[in-house]
C-alpha cells in the first residue's frame, strides 16, 4: 500500500508517500481501507521528532480515520468486511489501509458522508472524555476554550452547547472570534489584541468560569486560574506554549480549583474502548440530529500531506483531511 513516511524529523517537506508493507487485522482487530483521514496537532509534534508513537502503535502518521472494512481478526463479531466506519487510531491513517482494535471503531453517524467521518473520532473522544468524564461539566455550568477554531475547539463549542453549557472561546482573530460565535459560542475573545481574563470577568459578571480546556500549557497557566471561578477546573490538552511555568498557588486554595491533565493517544485499548463507547452514547445521537457538525477547512489528496501540514501550522479553521 501507499503511505506517508516520515524521512527524518523536520518541517512539512519530511513528508514522502512511499510504497510500504500493507498491515493485517490481528487479534481483535479490524483492517481498514481508508477513505479519509484528518490531520492533527499531534501529527506535527511527531513529524518534528517530538512525539514518538506509543508502544505497539503505527509509525505513521494519523490519529483517525474513516473507510471500509477490508477484514476483521480473530475474535471480532461486531463487525464484518464491508462495514462502512469511522476509527480512533493509535496512528497510521495517513496510509491507504490500516488495522485497529474493533473496540476503537465507531459506525458512521447517519447523515455524515464517508469521508467527512474521519473528522470526527479524535475530536469527540478527546473533548468528551476531557471536559465531560474526567472535570464532569454539566448543564448551567460555563466553559472557556481555548483554540476556539481548532478541530477540537470547533467540535467542544458545538457539544458543549447540546449540553446547556455557556461556551466562551479565544481565537487568534477576529474573523475566527465571529466563525466560533456563528458555530454557537456565547462569547469570543481575540488573544492578540485583548487579555482574556479580563473579557472573561466581564461576560460572567465577574464569577469566572467553571471549566477552561487549555491547549497552551506553561505561559497560560497563572491567567488561567484567574479567569476560573469557585470550584473551577482546569483541563490541560496540550503544551502550545511549553510544558512549564511557575504557579501561583493562592488561588487554587481561595477557589478551591482543581488542576488536571490527559492524553488520548497514550491511553490503553480498554480504556479507548470505553471512551468510545460513550462518545456512541452520548455524542453520536447529537450528531445524527444534526446539532454537532464537522468543521472541515481543506480536504487535500495523500500525496499532497506536504501541503496539507503547511495549512494545519497556518490559518485554518476546523478540520483538515487527506484522501488517499
Amino acid at each position: 500500500m501507499k503511505a506517508i513516511v516520515i524521512s527524518r524529523p523536520g518541517g512539512p517537506e519530511v513528508l514522502e508517500l512511499r510504497e510500504v508493507e500493507d498491515p493485517v487485522a490481528g487479534e481483535g482487530e479490524v483492517l481498514i481501507k481508508v477513505v479519509a483521514t484528518a490531520l492533527n496537532r499531534a501529527d506535527v509534534l511527531q513529524r518534528e521528532g517530538r512525539y514518538a508513537p506509543p508502544p505497539g502503535n503505527s509509525l505513521y502518521l494519523g490519529l483517525e480515520c474513516s473507510g471500509i472494512i477490508e477484514a476483521v481478526g480473530p475474535g471480532v463479531s461486531k463487525w464484518k468486511a464491508g462495514d462502512k466506519v469511522c476509527a480512533l487510531l493509535g496512528g497510521g491513517g495517513y496510509a491507504e489501509k490500516v488495522n485497529v482494535p474493533a473496540g476503537q471503531v465507531l459506525p458512521i453517524p447517519k447523515g455524515v458522508s464517508l469521508r467527512d467521518a474521519a473528522g470526527f473520532p479524535e475530536v469527540a473522544c478527546t473533548v468528551w472524555s476531557t471536559i465531560f468524564m474526567m472535570v464532569h461539566l454539566k448543564k448551567g455550568e460555563s466553559v472557556l476554550l481555548h483554540g476556539g477554531g481548532s478541530g477540537i475547539g470547533t467540535f467542544a463549542i458545538q457539544i458543549a452547547k447540546t449540553k446547556g453549557v455557556k461556551v466562551f472561546i479565544t481565537a487568534g482573530s477576529d474573523e475566527k472570534v465571529k466563525e466560533c460565535i456563528e458555530l454557537g459560542a456565547d462569547g469570543g475573545i481575540n488573544y492578540k489584541t485583548e487579555d482574556f481574563v479580563e473579557r472573561v470577568n466581564a461576560l460572567t459578571d465577574g464569577k469566572g468560569v467553571d471549566v477552561i480546556l487549555d491547549i497552551v500549557g506553561g505561559p497560560y497557566v497563572n491567567r488561567n486560574l484567574e479567569a476560573l471561578g469557585k470550584d473551577g477546573r482546569l483541563f490541560i490538552l496540550g503544551l502550545q506554549g511549553g510544558p512549564k511555568g511557575e504557579i501561583n498557588l493562592g488561588p487554587i486554595i481561595a477557589k478551591r480549583l482543581t488542576i488536571t491533565g490527559a492524553g488520548l493517544r497514550v491511553r490503553t485499548v480498554e480504556n479507548k474502548a470505553q471512551i468510545v463507547q460513550e462518545v456512541l452514547e452520548h455524542v453520536w445521537p447529537e450528531i445524527e440530529a444534526g446539532k454537532v457538525k464537522v468543521v472541515i477547512d481543506k480536504v487535500y489528496p495523500l500525496g499532497k500531506a506536504v501541503e496539507a501540514h503547511r495549512a494545519l501550522e497556518g490559518n485554518h479553521f476546523g478540520k483538515i483531511l487527506l484522501t488517499p
